[in-house]
């Protein structure tokens, strides 16, 4: 019990600190983590923590109602750095290496959380909370992994973007959200999409462009 009350006291005592002193902070489990608006609105519309380096919240049960505190150890965080490394040729390469950090996160948390028997497209009509992700739990998920990787060192040539929406029901498109990469040189947005797809299957990557036009 007092392992998780000092748990999150701390990024309360880290968010005082800072003001103190003077300087802007998102409160974090280990101390800020830089992010826009739009990312930190992910956290505080659910009343969350944003990742730090060393922990994140991960939702899952449709719109975070169900949650788990992953302490990243020091093996997640080599294999981690391994998968990312091999991405370090091309920004096209660095994306294969982030579609395999998803696919490492969903392994890691599926056994723990049950989502191993998660299906994709879930949301309350499947009526499996237990077991799934909808679409904001997979955004802001995917948000909080890219966040760390970043914090990490981890990306040469993208930074996370924010999170997209798309929505149109005048052609029967449905409501759906994802997270983002920003390609530094050319500028263009690139949507991380893990709720369109399956345990251990890589989320979809394309670009926003092409993303907001899809069913």
């Amino acid at each position: 019990m007092r392992s998780t009350y000092v748990r999150w006291l701390r990024p309360m005592l880290v968010a005082v600190l800072a003001v103190l002193a003077g300087a802007p902070v998102t409160p974090g489990f280990a101390g800020p983590i830089e992010m826009s608006r739009a990312v930190a609105d992910l956290y505080s519309s659910v009343s969350i923590y944003p990742p730090s380096a060393t922990s994140m919240t991960v939702c899952y049960g449709f719109v975070c109602r169900r949650r788990h505190i992953l302490d990243f150890t020091a093996g997640d965080r080599t294999a981690l750095t391994a998968i990312m490394a091999a991405g370090r040729a091309n920004a096209a390469a660095e994306r294969a290496a982030v579609q395999k950090a998803v696919i490492w996160f969903d392994r890691r948390m599926g056994p723990i959380l049950g989502t191993d028997k998660r299906v994709a497209k879930a949301d309350f009509r499947y009526r499996d909370d237990a077991h799934n992700f909808d679409c904001w739990d997979t955004t802001r998920n995917t948000t909080s992994l890219l966040l760390v990787l970043q914090q990490w060192g981890l990306f040469k040539f993208h930074s996370v973007g924010d999170p997209k929406y798309r929505g149109n029901a005048l052609v029967l498109q449905t409501p759906h959200n994802t997270a983002v990469l920003l390609e530094h040189a050319t500028k263009v947005e690139w949507v991380v999409d893990l709720w369109t797809r399956g345990y251990l299957q890589p989320p979809d990557v394309m670009t926003v462009a092409k993303w907001v036009t899809e069913d």
